[in-house]
């Protein structure tokens, strides 16, 4: 019954891709199989210490470090503003599960507790009505079963958006001391994967990682779906993930 519903649904209010707007089958979930295959995925799940990690280095003590695809093109850019902006959560969602499915083959999440997605000041949710990197943490949780950690951090302060800054040291600067931690007891002697949507200079997530870190015996690894600035490509094309070797992964 559920399956015909949809299958009516479908054909009444036909889903469109994020990336090209042509009409996705029923199985394909908010982007559909060719624009898929041409992300620019960086792979840098394969790599030890890729180079998103080796960016926090020098911010705080950070297990391993990884993102989906890389934030250039304005298709990459279009799913990151549909999911923002447009009101589209299930975007996130739907690639996250994607892309943890594709992690667990490589042991990403061994031994990681909780999952914590960067959190929104309460004026910008209310505005939005949601948290993007909630839902991108939804839909890891999904697909692995580890727990999600909403309300151990908060942020206090409603910096403005970095997207038009530049500078490492403009980001920096803007969000520095936004985050409380409120209550550490639930995170000591955990190992936490910090989620966030886009990260350029990675100053939000270091700015957050250390407000987590004063939990006593806290280790941090860090997921993020698209990957801004200059950070190189880790692999060519051809190597990118290949959507048909677990099935077609955009599938339910």
């Amino acid at each position: 019954m559920k399956q015909i519903i949809n299958d009516v649904l479908d054909f009444l209010l036909p889903r469109q891709c994020v990336m090209c707007g042509n009409r996705l089958t029923i199985k394909e979930k908010s982007i559909c199989t060719s624009c898929y295959i041409h992300l620019p995925f960086t792979n840098y799940h394969t790599i030890e210490h890729s180079p998103l990690e080796k960016m926090f280095w020098e911010q705080f003590p950070i297990e391993r470090a990884t993102s989906f695809f890389h934030y250039d093109g304005k298709e990459a850019r279009h799913i990151i503003h549909s999911m923002k902006y447009d009101n589209r959560p299930e975007v996130g969602y739907n690639l996250s599960k994607i892309y943890a499915k594709e992690l667990q083959e490589y042991d990403f999440f061994k031994d990681i507790d909780c999952i914590i997605p960067v959190p929104l000041h309460w004026k910008r949710r209310m505005k939005r009505h949601y948290n993007q990197s909630l839902y991108i943490a939804k839909g890891i949780s999904k697909t692995t079963g580890i727990p999600i950690y909403n309300n151990v951090v908060k942020r206090v302060t409603n910096n403005p958006s970095q997207t038009n800054m530049n500078s490492s040291l403009e980001r920096r600067k803007n969000v520095s001391g936004i985050f409380q931690l409120k209550d550490k007891h639930k995170i000591s002697n955990k190992h936490i994967l910090l989620v966030d949507d886009v990260t350029t200079t990675g100053a939000t997530i270091t700015s957050c990682a250390k407000e987590l870190s004063k939990a006593s015996n806290t280790k941090i690894s860090v997921l993020t779906l698209a990957l801004g600035g200059k950070t190189p490509i880790s692999a060519s094309q051809e190597e990118c993930i290949d959507p048909f070797v677990y099935g077609v992964p955009l599938m339910e």
